[in-house]
């Protein structure tokens, strides 16, 4: 089978192939590294969580069925502290398995067994989305707010605020919306990414 071409504006991505499996890992390194993509390998998912506190690569390719913690859980614990994109690899074929993995968070999925030629093909699709979401916002001003979303910086009548990462991307999320009621299930869906299970609600 052919190698799939390189696309120059994503060469040198890094990715973190989760993996316990060494003939799917060494075929689906082998395709991703001749695609022009840095490649580091974990095989377990606690190794998986170690590694994506250290350092938040381009994109996650994660196996379901993993040792220690499953792709599933490892998906839902990464989304608590990263948006990076995530393709789950999995040998399940039923459609709730497959909602399970994206529910959790992961952006894509492929069954196994699968052509790492596909494989490559979806890497790099869902890295050109990523390049293409990543524009820069222009900063703006409402009322005596000013916001620069890029910087993740914003000001109130022209004193820096000392926010979270949280608290910056709810009160960015209320500036871009002015005048609009949102309720919970809204505000966990578009500032939490819908991960309910990691928001309690305050006593």
């Amino acid at each position: 089978m052919t190698h799939p071409a390189v696309d120059p504006d994503l060469t040198d991505r890094r990715l973190l192939l989760v993996e316990d499996d060494p003939t799917v890992a060494e075929v689906a390194r082998s395709y991703l590294r001749a695609a022009g993509f840095l490649v580091d390998e974990v095989t377990d998912g606690f190794r998986a969580l170690a590694a994506l506190t250290e350092a938040v690569p381009d994109l996650v390719v994660l196996d379901r069925k993993l040792p220690g913690i499953d792709g599933v859980e490892v998906c839902r614990r990464l989304r608590v502290f990263t948006t990076v994109p995530m393709l789950m690899l999995t040998a399940l074929s039923a459609t709730e398995d497959r909602i399970d993995g994206l529910e959790a968070g992961a952006d894509d999925y492929l069954t196994k067994p699968f052509s790492p030629k596909e494989l490559v093909l979806r890497v790099q699709s869902i890295l050109r989305r990523t390049v293409s979401d990543s524009t820069p916002e222009a900063p703006f001003d409402l009322g005596p707010f000013h916001l620069d979303a890029s910087a993740r910086r914003v000001s109130r009548y022209g004193t820096a605020l000392d926010l979270t990462a949280r608290e910056f991307d709810l009160l960015a999320f209320f500036l871009k919306h002015p005048l609009q009621v949102f309720d919970r299930a809204a505000l966990l869906r578009s500032v939490w990414g819908g991960r309910s299970a990691t928001c309690r609600r305050s006593p």
